[in-house]
């Protein structure tokens, strides 16, 4: 599937998957720590972690022997995921906001400690409002993508005319 979303979800798995990540991406390493983060099972945090290695999103590291004891670590492409759960941080607090919770998680800019948040620039470093995002197929999109991109701009054009006003 010639689709960017699908080869990020490929390489993460599933919830369990960008779970065990966040925790990684956060400084966990350890087993135990990641097992009591997330509360997944022994079974699927080993599986999830096989998975995440094969992907080349972490990296595993012996640091102690008889026992055998392991640590893990994001690699390079895994760290790359820390834009995306900066992304999902954001979009989940403006939704936790409609219940009055607090932010269980903040990005901070480490020298003037100002809270941090994603948007995106045009190519002169504007912001650009939500409302003025457009999609298009990329060079790389197959027939399938840009069918799904004309789909959702047909569904798109239909509610705005049928909007009365």
């Amino acid at each position: 599937m010639a689709c960017s979303i699908a080869e990020v979800m490929g390489a993460v798995g599933d919830r369990w998957g960008l779970l065990i990540m966040r925790d990684l991406l956060l400084g966990l390493t350890r087993y135990d720590d990641l097992r009591r983060s997330t509360g997944v099972t022994n079974a699927t945090l080993s599986d999830r972690l096989k998975s995440l290695e094969q992907s080349e999103l972490i990296e595993r590291r012996q640091y102690q022997a008889r026992p055998d004891r392991h640590e893990y670590v994001p690699t390079e492409k895994g760290r790359d995921l820390a834009l995306l759960m900066q992304a999902m941080v954001q979009v989940g607090d403006k939704w936790r906001e409609a219940v009055r919770e607090g932010a269980p998680l903040r990005f901070i800019d480490a020298e003037t400690g100002h809270g941090l948040k994603l948007a995106l620039l045009d190519a002169e470093t504007a912001p650009v409002p939500s409302r003025a995002i457009a999609v298009e197929p990329g060079p790389g999109g197959d027939a399938l993508m840009r069918w799904r991109v004309a789909q959702g701009a047909e569904e798109r054009d239909r509610r705005t005319r049928s909007r009365p006003g």
